[in-house]
């Protein structure tokens, strides 16, 4: 090889190292988004809480698309400075719930919880017993899209109808199936006001059962709804630790987590009930 052609060579393979490199670089230097789990329960004790975080917390580190700090209490909730460099609302950019009853939470903390979503643009999560956390604060209600009502058939298996295959993580199932878990009846809730994404099937449902109260053979399980410039999520599912495991579950909330962060669209515009 003449020096022309060794010098070529040189050339090109610098320019493709130091391409590579600042590829690397750059996903290097590439943000993480930042998540805050919620997993205070001061009621009912969910042990799915801890299969929750801890698949949420895989999730966002193997796909290397979040952090997730994950807590008991609700110290983080504020937009307040906190002691000892510990991290306030500003850093993160959705919170989790999966929490029950009146948390420890003071007036100041709730409106800044709402404004995280509201005004900051945010994102908000509320997995299953989230719907039976703060049920005599209107406003986090509104803001949820609805709350808890009861759960005539404790667990079972749910006969589930999906409404809205083309929103983040539920082109994973199919459009009818059943999942062993514990679905909540719920109260305060509109399809004018949210997006069902996914809801029982009436007609398969044993609506005899004395507690059944809602109306109009209407069980939505998971909605979304935009809340100011916000975007919030109620997923209902995932009473039962071992739907926790399941590969099509973990999927949808890969894509469920990154819409609510706002690295994915999704449609959240409310819409009627899908006729037969």
């Amino acid at each position: 090889m003449n020096s022309n052609s060794l010098g070529t060579v040189l050339r090109w393979s610098f320019l493709i190292i130091f391409a590579s490199y600042g590829t690397v670089l750059g996903q290097a230097q590439k943000p993480k988004r930042n998540l805050l789990f919620i997993g205070q329960a001061k009621g009912y004790q969910h042990e799915a809480i801890s299969t929750a975080m801890s698949t949420l917390y895989n999730l966002g580190r193997s796909s290397g698309l979040w952090n997730t700090m994950l807590r008991t209490d609700c110290t983080a909730i504020t937009k307040k400075p906190l002691k000892w460099e510990a991290k306030n609302l500003d850093a993160y950019d959705a919170i989790v719930f999966f929490t029950d009853g009146d948390l420890d939470m003071e007036a100041s903390q709730k409106a800044d919880l709402l404004s995280f979503v509201r005004d900051d643009g945010k994102g908000f999560i509320g997995i299953h017993s989230a719907a039976i956390t703060f049920t005599s604060w209107p406003e986090y209600g509104e803001m949820l899209g609805g709350c808890f009502d009861g759960h005539p058939w404790g667990q079972f298996n749910a006969p589930l109808v999906v409404e809205d295959a083309k929103f983040p993580g539920l082109v994973h199932f199919p459009a009818e199936f059943s999942l062993f878990d514990e679905v909540y009846q719920i109260k305060g809730f509109s399809r004018q006001n949210v997006r069902v994404l996914m809801s029982l099937d009436a007609g398969k449902l044993d609506l005899t059962r004395k507690d059944v109260k809602r109306t109009g053979n209407d069980f939505a399980v998971i909605w979304a709804k935009n809340f100011g410039k916000g975007r919030v999520l109620y997923n209902g599912l995932g009473h039962v630790p071992a739907v926790w495991e399941r590969p099509d579950f973990q999927k949808m909330w890969l894509e469920m987590v990154q819409w609510s962060m706002g690295l994915i669209p999704g449609d959240a515009t409310p819409q009627p009930k899908p006729g037969k």
